[in-house]
């Protein structure tokens, strides 16, 4: 039996008083947590593509033509179901915008006449994504929606919303930064359509950072999930481009040891920091450094123990410093303890297995 307009209203009335009290007794308990009045921006409707799928969290703005009782704001809640007049908890979590709209008309066919739905999204959820491969925290990451705003000031110290776009950059970033050993010129992104299946996407990042220009940077969707494989030996990568980049660590670990450098130890720099710079962040070399006689140390992506002379004699030097490098700064005239060097590069020399010879590293009477 159909309703008339009287019933309903009556009936929309009640749910909306009993609602009210409950968001009051919510709202009373939330408000003890504020502690400042932030302003209130309001951000334009920003339409989804066809094909995304709702989930928990997402803003929907629903409209019945010619029945206000029906229209408002709603939140699709945690476990995937939308509150709604007469048809109770709907399933709104996996479904497109337009398969809601028509399940809402659906249902709403038992009680009006030729109801007339329209569903749009008003605010995104946050996206997640699940990073992996190359990176230094590799797991799930939670990025900003499409429509999310961050206040900011500008030169005139007026307040005003910049959006946030969840990018495959932001969420490199978010995962610690890329590893010197990723190729950045095929990032797979694996995403799931509204049809059940997923899709492959690859991203070349090192087009964007060797040109200089904007590139590829991929829009994510909440579900992405995101592999940065491992460059082969021989890729064409230039290391000092991607260290300066956007996506690499803001910091890497280095280990600064010997008798001639202020304060051994580890020490975090940025990642296109020089051997200099490394040294700098350990307290400087003392008095009585051999900086002719300093040695850069790695581990190489083939598993072999490099070990480079650097002449730092004029406190200067071009090389390039890697997370996990380790910097011997020698006394002069004196060769640094043996078992103090093997502390210090225990963490890169153990899938050796014991085999290297750090005599032969760290052999500075060398023929000068």
């Amino acid at each position: 039996m159909k309703l008339d307009r009287l019933s309903i209203a009556l009936i929309s009335l009640s749910a909306a008083l009993a609602h009210s009290c409950l968001w009051g007794l919510e709202a009373a308990n939330a408000q003890q947590s504020i502690e400042f009045n932030a302003p209130t921006i309001e951000l334009p409707t920003s339409p989804a593509p066809g094909n995304y799928i709702l989930g928990a969290g997402d803003q929907i703005a629903i409209e019945v033509f010619g029945y206000e009782e029906f229209t408002g704001s709603r939140v699709v809640l945690p476990d995937g179901t939308m509150p709604f007049p007469f048809l109770g908890s709907i399933q709104a979590s996996g479904k497109t915008v337009d398969n809601l709209s028509e399940e809402i008309t659906q249902g709403l066919n038992a009680y009006l006449v030729n109801p007339v739905v329209n569903v749009s999204l008003t605010a995104l959820r946050p996206v997640v994504v699940d990073v992996a491969g190359e990176v230094y925290r590799p797991g799930p990451v939670q990025l900003s929606s499409l429509t999310s705003a961050e206040t900011q000031l500008d030169v005139n110290a007026r307040i005003t919303a910049a959006t946030t776009t969840p990018t495959l950059s932001s969420a490199l970033v978010a995962a610690g930064g890329i590893r010197r050993t990723a190729d950045i010129r095929s990032v797979i992104v694996r995403r799931q359509l509204s049809n059940g299946q997923s899709q492959d996407l690859s991203v070349n990042l090192w087009d964007a950072i060797s040109s200089g220009g904007q590139g590829n940077n991929l829009v994510l969707r909440d579900g992405d999930s995101i592999y940065v494989p491992k460059a082969q030996p021989g890729a064409e990568i230039d290391p000092s481009l991607v260290a300066s980049s956007s996506i690499a660590p803001d910091n890497v670990r280095v280990r600064v040891i010997g008798d001639g450098v202020v304060q051994p130890g580890e020490v975090q720099i940025q990642p296109n920091s020089s051997v200099a710079g490394a040294i700098a962040a350990a307290g400087g070399p003392n008095s009585d450094a051999a900086l002719g006689e300093v040695r850069l140390v790695r581990l190489s992506e083939t598993g072999q123990v490099e070990e480079q002379r650097v002449d730092l004699s004029s406190l200067v030097d071009n090389y390039q410093v890697q997370d996990g490098d380790v910097i011997l700064v020698p006394k002069k005239g004196y060769l640094v303890g043996i078992d103090t060097i093997n502390r210090a590069l225990t963490p890169i020399l153990a899938p050796l297995g014991g085999i290297f010879n750090i005599l032969d590293v760290f052999n500075i009477f060398n023929d000068d």
